[in-house]
C-alpha cells in the first residue's frame, strides 16, 4: 500500500484563504470551474505598492477568464493610510488591510504576496522611497517572490518612466519589477536564496496602462497602441452566474477601511496592457505561445490525459464519480519531477477530490486560545457527503506525537466525530502577525526566517492531518485547527485558534500628557490567558519619574477576564518625555507584552501583541474654553488627546444639530474627512456657520479633495479650494509667516522648534487658493519644492471664527507630541485672548 499527501504549508506557496474563515463549500460548477484552473499550468504576477492598487478586475480575468494562477504582489501592507472604519493605524492598520487585501483574493481567486517593505506614508518621488526602503532588500524580497511563484507573466499597475508624478512608492513599485525582471534569472543576485529555491525567468513584462496616464480619454484614443493589448474584462462567466467586473467589484469592495465598498458594474469593460519586456502575443491572450498544459512539465502528459478527460466529461449531477480518476491522478503527479508544479497541482487536486466527495473535514478547538504549557481539545468532525468508499485511517496533530488511529469507513453522509487532547509545548510561539516580531524601522519591517518572507500572515499555531484511503491509495488532508462556535445573535461564527500568553497588560491611554507637576493615576489593565493567574505587576519608567507603588499583586479566576490596577505618576518638574511599561511576573516568567484584537466582519479576528507601553510627557501648556464639540469623520484619537490636557470633549451626532445647539462649546471641531464619510455635514453647513457668526469657534480638519460631493467652497463661509498638496517629510522647515497672529501666541507662544518630533508627515491635503479673508499662518515644503502657506489657514467670520487645517495632528497628537498640542490648544483659544484681557482688566 502506497502512502501520499502534500502539506498545505509549502514553503514555495502559500495558501491564499484565510486559516480562519469559513470553509469553501462549491457547487458542482464551480468544481469544475476548479478543474480548469487545474488543468491551466501558467502564472501571472501582478505587482504594485499598496493594498487597493491592485486591479481587482484584471486579477480576477485572468483567475476566471484565462484560468491562470495569478498572485498580486503588494509591496507594502499599507501600513501608512488612514481608516474609515476604526481606529487602527500604523501597524494595527497593516494588519487589518493584510486582512482586506486576503479577502479581496478570496473574492476574485488570486493569491497575495507582500515583500518587507513598511508604507511610511506618502512619498513623492521614488528617490526618497528608495532612501526609507531598504532598496536591496525590497530588490531581493521581490526576486524571492518570482522565484518562488514563478509566473510567465508580470503586470505592473504603475509606469515605471514617469518619476515624480504620482506617489513615490507607486513608481518604485514598477521600477523595482522591471529590476527584478531581469535579476531573477540570474545565480550571482542573491545567491543565498537558491539554497531554498531556484532562479526563474518571466516570458513577458507589461504595463497596466490606461487614459489616466495619458491625461485624459481624447489622448489615450489618439495614442499609439500597437504595443498594446486590449482585453474585455466584462466577460460574463455563466457557469458562475456572475460577470468578471461583478466579482471585481466585490473584491475591491473588501478594502472597506479605505472607503472602497461599491456597487457592482455589468457590461463590457476594457483594460489595456502595454508590453515592456518579452514578445508581444499574436493575440489578445497574455499567455499565447506560452506551453500552460500538461505536457509543460516531465511527466505531466499521463496526469493531463486523465483530467482532460475528466474536464471534457465531467458530471455535474454527480462529481463523486470521477473520484477514482482524479485519485489515480493523483498517484501519477507524485512521480514528476518538477516540484514547483507537483507541490502546487497536489494542493489543487486534493481540494478537488475532497469537493467532489463532498468531503468535511474539520479540527474546531473547544476555546479560541490556548497558552505555551497550556492544554486544548480538539473536536474533529469527518463526513464524505458520496457513495465513494472512503476510510479514514489516522488524524494526527502535525509536529507532535498526539494522534488516533480509528480506522472508520467513512459512509455516505454519515457524520463521524473524534477529538483530541494535547499538551502546548512550554517553548511554543505565540501567535501573531510576524513581522510584528521584532522591532522594525520606518521603511522595512525584520523577518529573520527567510522561508516566511511574503506570506500574507503567520500559519495556523496547529493544523491537522486527515490520513484518508481510497481504496488502497493513501492522501493527506491538513486542515489548520479553528475555533467554530455560535452566538444567538450573529449565527455561526468562525475564529483563528490562537497561543496567547499567560497574562497580558495593557494602558489604554498610549499618551499621557501632563500639563503640570501633578500626579496622575494610570489604569494598567491585566488580562489573563487561562484561568487562576495570580502575580504581581510593576511599571517600568523613564528616568525622573515617579511611580507608586512599586509592586502591585494581583489575581484572576477565569481566563479572559482582567483586572484594574492603579498606579501613581509623578512627572519631573520640567518638561520631560519618557515612556512606561507594564511588567507582569508570574512566578519566574515575565510578561511584557499587550494583546490588541482587530474584530470586523469581514475579516478573521486577529490577535496581535505589541509591547506594552505608553509615551508620558511632561509639558507646560496653555489653554482657554473648557467645552468642547466633536463630529467624528472617518475615525481618529483627537478627542481623547484633548481630555488629556483637561478638556470636556462632547462627540456630536451631525444629525442632532439644530439652531442654537452648538452655543454652549467654545470650540466645536470636525474630525478627519468628515466631508468626505459623513453625508448629514452638508445640510448642516448653513448652522456651523450661523455658529461660528455668533461668535463661535470652527477648527474644520483635512478633507479628501474630489471625494465629496459638493463644492468645495461650501465647507468654509468664504471662498477655498482643496488641493492634493501635502508635505511628507516630517522634518521639512517650517515658517512661521504670521508671528505676530494670536494663533501663534496665545495662550502659547509657538515657536519653530515646535514643528520638532512630529511622525510621518507635516499635513495632506492643503488648500490651494483662498480669498483674502483667511490668514495663512505657516509655510512649509518638502525638499525641491516651493514652499505652501496652506497648512493652516484663520479666518474671522462675524465674531467668531473660522479655521481649516491639512496638518496631521490626528498622527501628531496621539504620538504625544507637545508642540502638536500647543498649537491645537491655540486653535482652540483663538478669539479668547481678548476675552481673557478684559476678564484681567475688570480683576
Amino acid at each position: 500500500m502506497r502512502y501520499f499527501w502534500v502539506s498545505v504549508l509549502t514553503v514555495t506557496f502559500v495558501v491564499s484563504s484565510s486559516i480562519a474563515q469559513r470553509p469553501s463549500k462549491p457547487s458542482s460548477t464551480k468544481i469544475h470551474h476548479n478543474l480548469q484552473k487545474l488543468n491551466f499550468l501558467g502564472t501571472a504576477l501582478y505587482v504594485a505598492a499598496h493594498p487597493d492598487d491592485e486591479n481587482t478586475r484584471l486579477i480576477s480575468y485572468l483567475s476566471n477568464h484565462d484560468k491562470a494562477r495569478t498572485a498580486y504582489l503588494s509591496i507594502t501592507r499599507g501600513d501608512g493610510g488612514q481608516n474609515l472604519i476604526g481606529s487602527e493605524l500604523r501597524e494595527l492598520l497593516g494588519v487589518l488591510r493584510t486582512q482586506e487585501l486576503l479577502a479581496a483574493r478570496r473574492v476574485d481567486g488570486g493569491k497575495q504576496w507582500f515583500t518587507r517593505a513598511n508604507d511610511f506614508g506618502f512619498s513623492k518621488h521614488p528617490n526618497e522611497t528608495l532612501k526609507i526602503w531598504d532598496k536591496e532588500q525590497v530588490l531581493g524580497d521581490m526576486i524571492w517572490a518570482i522565484r518562488n511563484l514563478k509566473p510567465d507573466v508580470i503586470i505592473n499597475r504603475f509606469d515605471h518612466r514617469t518619476p515624480g508624478t504620482t506617489h513615490g512608492h507607486h513608481t518604485a513599485s514598477a521600477m523595482l519589477s522591471l529590476e527584478a525582471f531581469d535579476l531573477a534569472n540570474d545565480p550571482n543576485a542573491y545567491p543565498e536564496q537558491l539554497e531554498q529555491t531556484s532562479t526563474w525567468q518571466p516570458k513577458r513584462a507589461f504595463f497596466n496602462t490606461s487614459w489616466w496616464f495619458y491625461g485624459s480619454r481624447e489622448n489615450f484614443e489618439k495614442a499609439d497602441k500597437s504595443n498594446m493589448l486590449k482585453l474585455d474584462t466584462g466577460v460574463y462567466y455563466p457557469a458562475l452566474g456572475v460577470s468578471n467586473n461583478e466579482i471585481a467589484s466585490v473584491a475591491s469592495s473588501q478594502h472597506l477601511c479605505q472607503g472602497f465598498g461599491r456597487l457592482t458594474t455589468r457590461g463590457s469593460q476594457d483594460e489595456y496592457v502595454e508590453l515592456l519586456k518579452g514578445d508581444l502575443p499574436a493575440s489578445d491572450n497574455l499567455f499565447d505561445g506560452i506551453n500552460t498544459t500538461w505536457s509543460r512539465v516531465e511527466g505531466g502528459k499521463a496526469v493531463g490525459d486523465i483530467l482532460y478527460k475528466v474536464e471534457e466529461n465531467f458530471d455535474f449531477t454527480n462529481p463523486s464519480k470521477h473520484i477514482p480518476e482524479l485519485v489515480k491522478a493523483y498517484q501519477l503527479l507524485q512521480n514528476v519531477k518538477d516540484a514547483h508544479w507537483r507541490t502546487l497541482k497536489s494542493q489543487e487536486l486534493q481540494e478537488l477530490i475532497m469537493d467532489c466527495a463532498g468531503l468535511y473535514l474539520e479540527a474546531n478547538a473547544a476555546s479560541a486560545s490556548t497558552t505555551p504549557g497550556g492544554t486544548a481539545k480538539i473536536n474533529i468532525e469527518a463526513v464524505n457527503r458520496s457513495p465513494q468508499s472512503i476510510l479514514l485511517k489516522s488524524v494526527q496533530l502535525i509536529d507532535s506525537e498526539t494522534s488516533l488511529n480509528p480506522n472508520i469507513l467513512l459512509e455516505n453522509n454519515k457524520k463521524e466525530n473524534l477529538s483530541l487532547e494535547f499538551t502546548v509545548s512550554e517553548t511554543a510561539n505565540t501567535s501573531g502577525p510576524y513581522w510584528l516580531n521584532k522591532p522594525w524601522s520606518l521603511g522595512m519591517y525584520v523577518v529573520e526566517n527567510e522561508k516566511m518572507i511574503g506570506k500574507p500572515e503567520t500559519p495556523s499555531a496547529f493544523s491537522v492531518q486527515f490520513i484518508l484511503d481510497f481504496d488502497g491509495v493513501e492522501i493527506g488532508f491538513d486542515k489548520p485547527v479553528i475555533r467554530r462556535y455560535s452566538k444567538p445573535d450573529t449565527g455561526e461564527l468562525y475564529e483563528p485558534f490562537v497561543v496567547l500568553p499567560e497574562a497580558t497588560s495593557s494602558i489604554a491611554e498610549k499618551v499621557l500628557i501632563f500639563s503640570d507637576s501633578a500626579s496622575k493615576e494610570v489604569l494598567v489593565s491585566v488580562k489573563a490567558g487561562k484561568d487562576n493567574v495570580s502575580g504581581a505587576v510593576s511599571l517600568k519608567h523613564s528616568s525622573g519619574w515617579t511611580v507608586l507603588p512599586k509592586s502591585i499583586s494581583f489575581s484572576i479566576a477565569k481566563k479572559g477576564q482582567e483586572q484594574p490596577i492603579i498606579f501613581k505618576v509623578t512627572p519631573p518638574e520640567n518638561d520631560s518625555e519618557g515612556k512606561i511599561m507594564p511588567i507582569v511576573k508570574i512566578g519566574d516568567k515575565v510578561y511584557d507584552k499587550e494583546l490588541v484584537e482587530i474584530a470586523y466582519y469581514h475579516i478573521p479576528k486577529q490577535s496581535v501583541l505589541l509591547p506594552s507601553e505608553a509615551k508620558v510627557v511632561r509639558m507646560n501648556i496653555e489653554k482657554t474654553g473648557e467645552h468642547i464639540g466633536y463630529i467624528m469623520g472617518a475615525g481618529d484619537k483627537v478627542p481623547e488627546s484633548l481630555k488629556q490636557i483637561g478638556y470636556q470633549v462632547h462627540t456630536i451626532d451631525p444629525n442632532d444639530i439644530q439652531a442654537g445647539t452648538l452655543d454652549k462649546y467654545d470650540a466645536v471641531v470636525v474630525g478627519i474627512r468628515a466631508y468626505n464619510v459623513v453625508d448629514a455635514l452638508k445640510f448642516k453647513q448653513p448652522l456651523l456657520f450661523d455658529y461660528v457668526e455668533k461668535g463661535g469657534n470652527l477648527i474644520v480638519q483635512y478633507n479628501t479633495a474630489g471625494r465629496w460631493s459638493k463644492p468645495y467652497k461650501d465647507i468654509a463661509p468664504y471662498s477655498l479650494t482643496l488641493s492634493r498638496d501635502r508635505v511628507t517629510d516630517e522634518t521639512a522647515k517650517v515658517s512661521i509667516v504670521a508671528s505676530d497672529h494670536a494663533l501663534v501666541n496665545f495662550p502659547n507662544m509657538i515657536k519653530e522648534s515646535d514643528f520638532d518630533g512630529w511622525v510621518q508627515e507635516r499635513g495632506l491635503y492643503f488648500p490651494k487658493e483662498w480669498s483674502s479673508e483667511f490668514t495663512p499662518i505657516l509655510s512649509m515644503g518638502d525638499e525641491g519644492e516651493a514652499p505652501t502657506e496652506g497648512s493652516l489657514l484663520v479666518a474671522p467670520y462675524g465674531e467668531g471664527h473660522y479655521i481649516y487645517t491639512g496638518l496631521s495632528f490626528f498622527r501628531e497628537l496621539p504620538a504625544g507630541v507637545s508642540g502638536a498640542y500647543k498649537l491645537f490648544a491655540n486653535m482652540l483659544s483663538i478669539g479668547k485672548s481678548e476675552v481673557k484681557k478684559e476678564s484681567n482688566v475688570k480683576g
